[in-house]
């Protein structure tokens, strides 16, 4: 067992954070190290002000189903958790209902896993009615999983969705029948969420502006790029999640082309599927995308694993051929670098027609990033007339999703429209109508 790091006072609930690095089994964070994986479970507890007063990577060959890490580790973390007044542990790892209750007992404090202490982030970081909405549905779908029982040995310290809470937090003490008719409420209004989203994308399809894309690991630098570019004012902060709630502006590109920017919510490894799953409608954004912006945060140590994250997300999510043809990348942070890093990451870039270097802080290489936009929105279009059926409006909607409508005139049956398309795409709008 890798030894606890001391830390400096804080003012929060004291915090124990352990990684239990799984050796043999595939483990999701096979890509970093333990330690980088340590700092990044930190990173997330220190999102929403806990003390982390000790942290451990606990190296574990084969997961015990009672505890998950070893009978030995159990005892020697129970001894650190007295001696540091511990009154959270933080478990970096899917921990099961039994586990978590066997670890409590043992160590006689609360035991939240990864997965709770990203829905408890997000249950803060939600601002408007709809991210509130996505993660109560995502907490109470967690929650369903969970042996329901109230806590009365830790106060509730802030908002959130419970797994921090204490005494007469009602939520907790609900059974799986109120749960789950909650969850089929939420679930009904969010499904009026999507459909007041679809209403606002026919809004801008009558005026076919592309939509950009923002996506990326949490605290890449998307909201400081946003920013950067609409000069608008989105919370840019470095901490892990502090957008959670999509913002959309529109944007000049230097031809004079106008685009919709979306800045969406950082992924993180091994993020919770439910919690996906929930924030759908927020994604649906980044699947109606023309153009995905990959932000990489290039001074990070662990860049290569996050996008690997990253990409593996947005497969998760259907958006597996737009990762295979490529993505744009925004190699951001660059103004980090030590001078031959710097050099050596431009080089290369020069060498990737959808790479550049940028800092999105100092707003060095946006003028490239703009101009590979517009050159990615131009790439391979042509204008081409096409009839299409007044009642095919789903044929209607993708035409003005995928390409430009340069002219229109509809007719008591058929609009005579002009477009311009890329090629690959009159082909599968082609096969779309014959498979129709």
């Amino acid at each position: 067992m890798i030894e606890a790091e001391p830390r400096g006072p804080g003012t929060g609930t004291r915090a124990l954070v352990v990684y239990p690095h799984l050796r043999s089994c595939g483990d999701g964070g096979a890509l970093r190290s333990p330690g980088a994986r340590l700092d990044e479970a930190v990173a997330l507890a220190e999102a929403i002000a806990l003390d982390v007063v000790a942290t451990r990577v606990v190296p574990v060959v084969r997961p015990r189903p009672s505890t998950l890490i070893g009978k030995g580790s159990v005892e020697a973390l129970a001894a650190l958790v007295e001696e540091n007044s511990v009154e959270l542990a933080v478990v970096d790892a899917a921990v099961t209902p039994v586990q978590q209750r066997n670890l409590e007992r043992a160590w006689k404090c609360k035991v939240i896993d990864r997965t709770g202490l990203i829905l408890e982030i997000f249950g803060e970081r939600a601002r408007t009615h709809e991210g509130r909405l996505q993660v109560e549905l995502a907490a109470l779908t967690y929650q369903r999983s969970r042996l329901v029982r109230s806590w009365t040995h830790l106060e509730r310290q802030r908002g959130g969705f419970g797994f921090l809470g204490g005494p007469g937090e009602s939520q907790l003490e609900l059974d799986r029948r109120l749960i789950g008719d909650r969850i089929v409420r939420l679930e009904r209004e969010l499904e009026h969420v999507k459909q007041t989203r679809a209403l606002h994308r026919k809004a801008r399809q009558r005026v076919p502006y592309p939509i950009v894309a923002l996506v990326g690991y949490t605290n890449a630098g998307k909201s400081t790029l946003f920013n950067r570019l609409t000069r608008a004012e989105v919370l840019a902060k470095d901490i892990l999640f502090a957008t959670l709630d999509p913002t959309m502006r529109s944007l000049a590109l230097p031809s004079g082309r106008k685009v919709i920017l979306s800045d969406t919510v950082g992924f993180v490894s091994e993020l919770p599927t439910h919690l996906v799953a929930a924030f759908r409608a927020t994604l649906e954004e980044v699947l109606e995308a023309d153009i995905l912006i990959h932000v990489r945060d290039v001074a990070h140590p662990d860049s290569a694993a996050q996008k690997a994250d990253v990409e593996a997300v947005l497969k998760d999510l259907g958006l597996g051929e737009a990762v295979e043809q490529g993505l744009v990348q925004a190699l951001n942070k660059l103004d980090l670098l030590p001078p031959e890093a710097r050099t050596a990451l431009v080089n290369r870039a020069v060498r990737d027609p959808l790479a550049v270097p940028i800092s999105a802080k100092t707003g060095e290489g946006c003028d490239a990033l703009l101009a590979l936009i517009d050159r990615r929105l131009a790439d391979g279009k042509q204008p081409v007339p096409l009839d299409v059926a007044l009642s095919d409006g789903a044929g209607l909607a993708w035409l003005y999703r995928h390409g430009e409508v340069l002219e229109r005139r509809d007719d008591d049956d058929f609009a005579h429209l002009l477009v311009n398309l890329r090629t690959a795409d009159l082909e599968r709008f082609a096969a779309r109508q014959r498979a129709t």
